[in-house]
């Protein structure tokens, strides 16, 4: 029998899934399509067998903050072209580096969304504490049951051998962190055999936490404040795919994590077979403002909850052309997750999840003698929709509307 203590959060449950949805009450947002530049792979020579020194980090440090990131020159062409060319990790070990070529694109104009919006968000800076993930009251979701847990968007979310988690992005790709598998010099412990998790439910608890969850349940979680843990006994499972193929961009491993190399922080796992499951469509990242309450959600498996399945929403902070800063609570285990934003999409006619972004996480920045800590996401621009699109598709002409 239930416990007493278990009925005021139950009792908060109800509430959630009887209010009324944010989004119905305030205008649409709408993805706007865009003309997407076009990204390919030139050149492709061998390189060394990576050595596979270190364990993942699960982390990022970098002395750049937001302002620091404005401040930095805009890329060249020529730049581009050698941030965006990437390496190629096989599951034999062997490593490839493939040069690119840019059609389309003018560096000299508007970057990203960003900045064509005219202003950037304002900073929600932090007051000096502990290096935490947490800000305040801890508002993440704690996921199970298998009426939900298998539903999209939540089914998207998969865990990385490495430690990670990942997004279904494509029917045999996975996006992540780069630091995920590289740690900015040497691709990391595990990454030569590197397995993608897909959480599963034990079938004798199936029947049992079936009945907490109704069907349209992922709705009215995304717009409401309240707070829904799992039934205790819901036993979780893993079912295991290997990577067939990781792609990283080369703007990663040569800026190291600690400086603009923060910007690339994203790399894309091919599958040796198909998953079989729902994924989400990538989408070029839009202004933070142009977010429906500036609000972004993501799912990942955070290292305090093994075996949970963890889902949290906030306000998008401050960004840049290529970050997203926001005080989503999370926890090391969650970076690699996709950040996705919900929005009404006017062709199609429907409400459509889309992936913008590719959470970094925990972003600790000592300056004289002060801290400041964010969690940032890497942002989905038209560059990077268009080599990663490319990566999935496998051509430019399916990747030039995003």
């Amino acid at each position: 029998m239930r416990s007493r203590a278990a009925l005021p959060r139950f009792a908060s449950l109800l509430c959630l899934l009887f209010l009324p949805s944010v989004l119905s009450s305030s205008p649409r947002r709408q993805w706007i399509l865009q003309r997407i530049p076009v990204v390919l792979p030139q050149q492709t020579k061998a390189r060394p067998t990576p050595q596979f020194l270190n364990e993942a980090r699960l982390d990022v440090a970098s002395p750049c903050d937001p302002e620091c990131h404005k401040k930095a020159p805009l890329p060249s062409y020529w730049d581009l072209r050698s941030l965006l060319a990437y390496e190629t990790l096989h599951f034999d070990g062997q490593l490839t580096e493939t040069a690119i070529g840019i059609y389309g694109y003018n560096p000299y104009s508007s970057t990203s969304p960003a900045y064509s919006s005219g202003s950037f968000g304002k900073a929600e800076r932090s007051h000096v504490r502990k290096k935490r993930q947490i800000f305040g009251h801890d508002g993440r979701f704690s996921i199970a049951g298998q009426s939900f847990l298998l539903k999209y968007p939540f089914s998207v979310a998969v865990k990385l051998s490495t430690g990670c988690s990942g997004t279904l992005v494509g029917d045999r790709h996975v996006l992540t962190a780069a630091h995920c598998v590289h740690d900015g010099k040497n691709y990391v412990k595990g990454a030569q055999r590197l397995r993608v998790g897909f959480l599963k439910l034990k079938q004798r608890d199936a029947q049992h936490s079936s009945m907490y969850l109704p069907s349209n349940f992922s709705n009215h979680i995304e717009g409401g404040p309240a707070q829904y843990s799992p039934p205790a006994n819901d036993k979780m499972k893993f079912q295991w795919i290997r990577a067939k193929r990781t792609h990283v961009p080369k703007g990663w491993i040569k800026g190291n994590a600690n400086d603009i190399g923060m910007d690339y922080d994203y790399a894309l796992l091919e599958l040796k077979k198909p998953h079989k499951r729902r994924h989400m469509k990538l989408g070029v990242s839009p202004p933070a403002q142009r977010l429906p309450g500036r609000r972004v959600h993501f799912s990942g498996f955070d290292n305090d909850r093994p075996g949970q399945l963890v889902y949290r929403f906030c306000r998008a902070g401050e960004e840049t052309s290529d970050l997203l800063y926001q005080h989503c609570d999370a926890q090391p285990g969650a970076s690699g997750s996709g950040v996705y934003a919900r929005m009404w999409d006017g062709r199609r006619r429907r409400w459509e999840r889309k992936v913008i972004g590719v959470f970094s996480g925990h972003q600790w920045v000592e300056k004289k003698e002060t801290s400041q800590e964010f969690n940032v996401a890497v942002r989905i621009t038209p560059l990077k929709y268009a080599q990663i699109c490319y990566w999935i598709k496998g051509n430019f002409v399916d990747c030039r509307e995003g």
